[in-house]
């Protein structure tokens, strides 16, 4: 496969046909030995050649390219040494959703894991799981359509992240394209982006050499290379990448257990850890992760924890998910390195969603390799909990090894004057009222509408998709907007017409730009109550409570005075008998509604009571957002789907997945994300994904376009 010498490409015009022929036939086989070196390299771990032996395969293979450029193809290897620079990164969104994973920090904890996946898997024999290392670096999303890397996006939300192809194309243990065959036409892969020891070490003596910042640690180091806008930069820090599983594969011929899933992703010529081991029951899984920490600290990697998954599909797909995790999957954590300190004081940060999140302030102590100065305290009830005052000696932790946090108070150590720790009554920035509804351990500022602190966070999902759906107003334009005072609350948004002219001036924009902008914010003044309900973001309103909302009282009039007779019984205090507040709110119109209970009726009701957030609705309504009143559903919600569970794949002609949801909604139905026992239809349109499947293996029942409309009423 491997001529002995360079092809000199130079030659008469009366060969050049010949010529080109062996040129590309040369071209060709050197990529294949370059990829094939490659795979032997960072997959097998078993090279057959030298470094110097690959470097001449490489230099020759830039060299003929070079000579012959219209020859150069995106997956050649020579491509990885980075492109021009960008000047932002766009973003992906997921197909599928990158969900993050329940933590452990004890084998109590996982232990718990283990009986909850035997008892909702209904057995009473051991589970079979794959363990493998926790990589300590940046969560990676790799696309692939027949064989070749399209694009690349850092897990972000979960939802959507950003756009790091260019880079990821640099990184040398991710394939361009894929090897051998019987590859899917798309497949995902998903895995870990990290900078091994050695490599970290080696870039913070550069660093140090040319008197720049040096990094804090190998994560650090490989989230800030793979996040650089000039790609040359990241080739030239080396990073590494282990697969651990997929996402969207279609068609899905994959095998379907995930150690088998993981040994496929090798063949294919992905990076997979030697370390993962097929282990049985909860003992299996603590015996890997006491011998993962022995190895810890002599492994080339840092890793923080080890991670469990069910290894067969089938019991994933049975365990399913709850809310942003999976059941089927743990992180069991390492403990974490602690130190001592004193806590100075405690000043309460408000969130972008506003919730109020205690901040210890800390004499500095050294922990896990950074001076920490500042910790969480999470929230109210930790802070009781932990009975931390001011004053007090405290432990500092450094959960995952990344947010230091108080782990408890040194109670001997407690001086005379430490004083207790008390919850603002009122928002630090903006002076609404705090609420902390009972049982909940979040406190939250009241004014969402126009606070401050909460002012970016609310505006860009008032703008959003699923909201009032104003494109071209993403996360980027809302934030350079309310830096130049242009944007304070939603209701500016329908008057930057007037600023125009300041728009035009933006670099990158123009009269076709600004046109389209405005023209989209105009649109979106016919909406609809559901729509906006949820961009009014109401703490725990989500979309389906806002439907729930809308269907039940079908204007805001009626919703508001709800709210307001809520708010009015819950401030009036407690009656002459134990419960007697709760049995007069159980009672009242807001409390009626399925899936309402106190803690959100009680959000309902404080945010219309503040005087701020109704003067930006009436600012709005006075702007020319209006909606068309719904009837209200009647008592017994005797919809098509009343009571029903449905799950959307596929695309369906002359409506979009949000109409399909919606309307599904005013039938009194609900629609999931995934396919269960307890789905009862499967909607079905144009090319559908896996849950397709799911449906015809579960024996859920199916609804074609046509039948889905008829049930529609249509």
């Amino acid at each position: 496969m491997i001529f002995s010498g360079a092809y000199n490409s130079t030659r008469g015009n009366d060969m050049t046909h010949a010529a080109d022929a062996r040129v590309t036939q040369r071209v060709e086989q050197l990529r294949q030995a370059v990829n094939r070196h490659n795979y032997l390299y960072y997959v097998q771990d078993a090279p057959e050649i030298s470094d110097a032996e690959f470097d001449r395969l490489f230099r020759e293979l830039q060299q003929l390219e070079a000579e012959h450029p219209e020859l150069v193809t995106a997956d050649s290897p020579t491509q990885r040494v980075g492109a021009a620079p960008v000047s932002e990164f766009g973003e992906i969104r997921h197909e599928i959703p990158m969900l993050s994973l329940d933590n452990a920090f004890s084998e109590d904890e996982a232990r718990d894991f283990d009986r909850r996946v035997r008892e909702r898997l209904g057995q009473q024999q051991p589970v079979h799981y794959v363990a493998e290392p926790k990589m300590d670096g940046l969560a990676i999303s790799l696309r692939y359509e027949n064989g070749l890397l399209v694009n690349a996006a850092t897990r972000g939300d979960g939802t959507t992240g950003e756009d790091v192809t260019h880079n990821v194309r640099t990184v040398p243990s991710i394939p361009l394209r894929l090897m051998e065959s019987g590859y899917p036409a798309v497949l995902e892969v998903r895995g870990e982006v990290y900078m091994s020891k050695a490599d970290f070490d080696k870039l913070n003596a550069a660093q140090a050499k040319q008197g720049d910042k040096l990094f804090a640690n190998p994560r650090n180091a490989a989230a800030g290379s793979l996040r650089q806008l000039d790609p040359r930069i990241t080739a030239s820090r080396r990073l590494s990448f282990y697969a651990y599983g997929v996402g969207v594969v279609r068609p899905d011929t994959l095998p379907q257990r995930h150690s088998e899933i993981l040994a496929q992703l090798r063949k294919w010529g992905f990076p997979v850890s030697k370390y993962v081991r097929t282990v049985s029951g909860v003992e299996g899984c603590l015996a890997y992760h006491r011998e993962m920490a022995e190895r810890r600290a002599k492994l080339p990697f840092d890793i923080d924890g080890v991670v469990y998954k069910v290894d067969s599909l089938a019991q994933q797909q049975e365990l399913g998910f709850v809310a942003r995790a999976p059941r089927w999957a743990l992180a069991h954590k390492f403990p974490a390195e602690e130190q001592t300190t004193k806590l100075r004081a405690v000043e309460f940060q408000v969130g972008r969603t506003g919730a109020l999140t205690p901040v210890a302030r800390l004499e500095p102590v050294f922990v896990g390799g950074v001076t920490v100065s500042n910790a969480t305290l999470h929230n109210m009830d930790e802070i009781e909990r932990k009975d931390i005052h001011i004053g007090d000696t405290v432990v500092i932790r450094r959960a995952g090894d990344v947010i230091p946090e108080v782990v408890r108070v040194v109670a001997e150590h407690r001086p005379r004057h430490a004083a207790r720790v008390k919850l603002p009554s009122h928002c630090p920035v903006c002076g609404s009222e705090v609420i902390r509804p009972e049982g909940e351990a979040v406190a939250r500022c009241t004014g969402g509408l126009f606070c401050a602190a909460q002012r970016k966070e609310s505006l860009r999902h008032f703008a959003s998709r699923r909201a009032m759906d104003i494109e071209g107003m993403g996360e980027k334009l809302v934030e350079e907007l309310v830096d130049e005072n242009l944007l304070t609350s939603p209701v500016d948004i329908y008057h930057l017409a007037k600023h125009a002219g300041v728009l035009k001036a933006r670099e990158g924009w123009g009269e076709k730009s600004v046109a389209n902008l405005l023209a989209a914010i105009e649109r979106s003044k016919r909406t609809t109550l559901t729509r906006f309900l949820i961009a009014l973001g109401i703490p725990n309103v989500g979309e389906t409570t806002a439907a729930d909302l809308a269907n039940h009282f079908g204007s805001l009039e009626a919703l508001e005075t709800a709210a307001a007779d809520y708010e009015k019984q819950r401030l009036a205090g407690h009656g002459p008998g134990p419960g007697e507040l709760d049995k007069r709110l159980a009672g009242l119109e807001l409390r009626q509604i399925a899936g309402i209970g106190p803690t959100v009726a009680e959000q309902i009701g404080a945010f219309f009571h503040q005087q701020g957030n109704r003067a930006v609705i009436q600012g709005l309504r006075t702007a020319g957002v209006h909606w068309p009143d719904v009837k209200p559903a009647s008592a017994d919600r005797s919809g098509a789907f009343a009571g029903k569970t449905l799950v959307l794949t596929g695309t369906l002609s002359g409506m979009t997945r949000d109409e399909a949801k919606q309307r599904i909604q005013e039938l009194g139905g609900k629609v999931s994300g995934s396919v269960s026992k307890k789905t009862d239809y499967v909607v079905v349109g144009a090319e559908p994904g896996s849950k397709f499947a799911d449906a015809q293996r579960l024996g859920v029942a199916i609804l074609d376009e046509a039948a889905f409309r008829r049930l529609l009423g249509e």
